[in-house]
């Protein structure tokens, strides 16, 4: 049973997103995220930094309606849970380092899934063509390379992971949290 929908999220400031936790490399994003912006730093216990983003940005708070959620838990349950593994480490043109799932079809169907359910929310704004599904790990600067950052991450690799759920994340400076989370596949 999904947990109840806190406190309506302060709209304006943040935005939703529906991803997919990847526990395994929790402390390593976790780490990343203190030293880029605390702000972002959630204390919701059931949080998870290190993510494949399965649709974002998702809908204002004011559109997470009971209809919206119930939808999403119907696209969860259609989705059965999958393993994956993740060691190739990559970087986009616009500099950010990832690591890809591979495979990755199972979060590109989820996602083509999602967006067919939500047409007004575009992967990534439709910023980008292609969807690729990834985790975020750093961004290149002066005094972060791919090189780098495969180095910091290498204890952690080969990450063999389980997707397992959905969360629906708030994203807003000092308030990140848990909105709601669906289990994949139907018990």
């Amino acid at each position: 049973m999904p947990a109840a929908l806190p406190a309506t999220p302060s709209s304006g400031k943040g935005h939703s997103v529906l991803q997919v936790p990847v526990p395994e490399l929790e402390p390593f994003v976790l780490d990343r995220t203190r030293h880029y912006d605390t702000d972002y730093v959630s204390t919701d216990p059931g949080f998870v930094h290190a993510h494949v983003t399965a649709l974002a940005p998702f809908l204002d708070a004011p559109l997470l309606t009971p209809r919206v959620l119930a939808r999403v838990a119907e696209v969860a349950c259609a989705t059965a849970s999958f393993d994956f593994t993740l060691e190739q480490v990559d970087t986009f043109p616009n500099g950010i380092v990832h690591l890809l799932p591979e495979p990755a079809t199972p979060f590109a169907t989820l996602t083509a899934t999602l967006w067919d359910a939500f047409p007004q929310c575009p992967p990534y704004a439709g910023r980008f063509g292609d969807v690729v599904p990834h985790l975020t790990l750093d961004a290149l600067s002066d005094d972060v390379t791919r090189e780098s950052t495969r180095s910091l991450v290498a204890p952690h690799l080969p990450a063999r992971c389980r997707a397992e759920r959905i969360d629906l994340a708030w994203y807003e400076p000092g308030a990140c949290r848990i909105l709601r989370s669906w289990p994949l596949g139907c018990a």
